[in-house]
């Protein structure tokens, strides 16, 4: 082939090659289909099993897929509970210890228990599941499979069999009786315990029951016997009626309402957890865990585990209609523009696990992320900065028209020390007991978190001086009654942070003067633990931290691990100082200060006081502050509590993260909000607008094809002039032979 027309080829194969080119991440035309995309930042759900699930990873996937028996209005605020799967929120009767009747304004000393009488919707009806599959004679086609039946059926959806049926008050029944279970995490028994009924004494026995039904089974086997919650009766929990759900609270607990939003009171089938329990489900994957069965809006259609998870519309949800209501300015943004619509919208919502930010916040700019991070909360103020610090960035993103309000909500981050920990936590010396939280408490001043704010204005907030975040009731952030005197003093209208002097001067009296033990010369060493991998994103923040024990010479060592890891670590003990963060379940200053409550701790109890903090004194007063309504004597005792733990410091606490979320201009309803996480049916797509934009934002780009054929003519040109040159050489003086 001559020169000229190879160079001419190449250049062809280029031009091709480039017109070709593609950068959507998705299959072609899925823009154009009524399915939402965003982005999982950390790892896939731990868990998905309602009485297990705790964790702000697992929620997007939860709240779409469970129906407890309240939720949240999504537009007003204060946060009000409406009825989601009862068909009312109800107020608790009150009895005595004689059993007789109370009034409504009963003091909580004379309430012996609280009475909830919830009625549950009629007609409502579990997604469809194999659980629920039935012949022609009523048996259940898949509740007695033998080993190797399963095959290769990997999800509920290979199953050629699917059923449903209604919802029952059973359901709730059974869901809280499996509180008390031993077969997996059960992270709020330990609490519930405390009010419901009869659910300590029920755990006994489960465990003795459980016990006795493995006798004789292999311990490390996964296959365990089926559970049957429905056998044994728990007294605080009844179904009178197949529609009416009976709950018996110990004395009075105004906040138990609040719990009955969240998806530990989801009900759970007893077929599913029978249908799970079968040989070689647990090796196959195949559990609650993985495959919930509810009766929300939504349900699970693919689990790949730390690359991809889809929901799918449930086909048996009953459509509940948008809200009517909302607040000033909610008509104006359109938000209720769907009154009284059947809900969902979106038929399809795909997750992608993606930890990096920079081809995460690409994607989103690009358009092919609807939502940058399904329900999170702070991916907004990276593009709020973005445009602050850069005109051509502001005009690009307002053009573009992205939705990224900004505010605060109820929310914490914060450093924790481990109690347990002989170096860092209590000790049963008051001596050493005295100089480990000074300690703490100079490293809660050395920990500069108006500094953080300063440095990552992506991942600001208001530098916190107690566990409660402003909005909730009982906080006194930003008055001089609420300043940390540990950490800060009031001056000029302000709190200001102590000098660093005052951190070495409490270094000296915790036995490490200049970072040294005292007594053997050797430099104190203590293990970060963070709950995510190290990433070029995340460096340096956890740079930063290590600066700021430096400051007071203690050296930090950075143990970071995914959230899986650290969940484990945190569960066995094994760890010294950590970050976490705290997204409230319920609006309540008890759904805070309970993470500082001693029953609740999470290596002894398996509850959420991840701090292992144990404090006589806190917990007596946290007992009595959780039977007030708002008012004088909660604020005084909420007042006292908070002044315990910041003298005590089990952490160093933080900041309060300002608001953003992050969504495209065709994602309608868009209302991001720590305590909505059921936002996924009140979403709706604009897909021609958004096959526009991602047209239009994504077009060819030529340049590089132009160039490449410029020195495609150039090669040809030099090339040619070569091959005359070599013929006229050839032509004059070749010798021939």
């Amino acid at each position: 082939m001559r020169l000229d027309r190879i160079v001419r080829s190449v250049a062809a194969g280029l031009a091709l090659g480039l017109a070709g080119c593609n950068n959507n991440p998705w299959p072609d035309g899925e823009a154009a289909t009524n399915t939402l995309y965003s982005a999982v930042q950390e790892s896939s759900p731990r868990h998905l099993d309602p009485t297990a699930s705790y964790w702000s990873n697992d929620t997007p996937f939860t709240y779409q897929i469970y129906e407890p028996p309240y939720g949240y209005h999504y537009l007003k605020r204060p946060y009000q509970l409406v009825p989601k799967s009862a068909a009312a929120v109800v107020k608790p009767r009150y009895v005595g210890k004689d059993g007789q009747p109370l009034p409504d304004d009963a003091p909580g000393e004379q309430v012996a228990e609280s009475i909830y009488d919830v009625p549950i919707k009629p007609g409502i009806r579990f997604q469809p599941h194999p659980a629920f599959a039935q012949d022609g004679q009523g048996r259940y086609r898949y509740h007695a499979m033998q080993p190797g039946e399963l095959g290769a059926r990997r999800s509920p959806l290979d199953f050629e069999h699917q059923g449903t049926r209604e919802l029952v008050a059973d359901d709730f029944v059974y869901a809280l009786k499996r509180h008390a279970t031993t077969r997996i995490t059960t992270p709020i028994f330990s609490t519930f315990a405390q009010y419901v009924v009869g659910l300590a004494d029920y755990g006994k026995f489960v465990r003795a029951e459980d016990a006795r039904l493995r006798a004789g089974e292999d311990p490390a086997s996964l296959d365990k016997p089926f559970l049957d919650f429905r056998k044994w009766p728990l007294a605080g929990a009844s179904a009178p009626d197949k529609h009416l759900l009976r709950i018996r609270i110990k004395g009075k607990y105004p906040q138990w309402n609040y719990w009955m939003q969240m998806t530990f009171m989801a009900p759970v089938p007893w077929e599913a957890d029978a249908f799970y329990a079968q040989p070689g489900m647990a090796a196959a994957g195949l559990s609650l865990d993985r495959w919930p069965v509810g009766t929300g809006p939504y349900m699970m259609a693919e689990f790949v585990q730390d690359r991809r998870h889809v929901l799918v519309r449930n086909p048996h949800y009953r459509g509940e209609p948008y809200p009517c209501e909302g607040m000033p300015g909610d008509r104006e943004a359109g938000r209720l523009a769907d009154c009284g619509k059947p809900t969902p919208f979106i038929d399809r919502m795909v997750f992608t696990i993606e930890r990096e930010g920079v081809p995460r916040q690409n994607k989103f700019r690009q358009g092919y992320y609807d939502l940058e991070v399904f329900e999170r909360t702070d991916t907004g103020m990276s593009y709020i900065v973005g445009m602050q610090d850069s005109e051509d960035v502001r005009r690009e993103y307002t053009e573009k028209g992205f939705r990224l309000g900004q505010g605060a909500d109820v929310g914490s981050y914060f450093i924790g020390f481990n109690m347990l920990d002989p170096v860092i936590g209590a000790s049963a010396d008051p001596e050493r007991d005295a100089r480990n939280r000074r300690l703490r408490q100079a490293i809660s001043i050395a920990i500069d978190w108006d500094e953080w704010s300063r440095i990552f204005p992506k991942e600001a907030g208001q530098t916190a001086m107690g566990p409660l975040p402003p909005g909730i009731f009982g906080s006194r952030e930003g008055t001089a009654e609420g300043v940390n005197p540990v950490t800060h003093v009031w001056k000029d209208g302000q709190a200001q942070r102590r000098p660093i002097a005052d951190a070495k001067r409490l270094m000296v009296e915790a036995g490490y003067p200049n970072g040294r033990d005292a007594k053997t010369g050797q430099p104190l060493v203590l293990n970060y633990d963070y709950y995510a991998a190290p990433t070029p994103g995340n460096r340096p923040q956890l740079d930063w931290m290590v600066r700021q024990f430096a400051k007071i010479d203690i050296q930090l060592e950075i143990r970071a691990t995914d959230n899986n890891q650290f969940q484990d670590k945190v569960r066995k003990g094994t760890y010294q100082v950590f970050w976490l963060g705290w997204l409230a379940d319920y609006p309540d200053a008890e759904n805070f200060l309970f993470l500082l409550h001693g029953p609740s701790g999470k290596t002894r109890h398996d509850g959420e006081n991840t701090s292992n903090y144990e404090n006589p004194a806190f917990d007596r007063l946290f007992e009595q502050m959780k039977l007030f309504d708002d008012g004088a004597q909660k604020q005084a005792l909420v007042d006292r509590l908070v002044r315990i733990a910041q003298d005590d410091a089990p952490w160093s606490f933080g900041f309060f993260p300002w608001t953003s979320g992050a969504a495209q201009r065709w994602v309608h309803n868009y209302h991001p909000a720590i305590l909505i996480r059921d936002s996924g049916r009140y979403l709706r797509l604009d897909v021609a607008d958004r096959v526009a934009a991602q047209r239009a934002w994504n077009g060819a780009v030529w340049w590089p094809l132009a160039l490449m054929v410029a020195a495609a003519a150039a090669l040809l040109w030099v090339g040619r002039r070569t091959l005359r040159r070599r013929e006229r050489t050839t032509g004059r003086g070749q010798v021939l032979t």
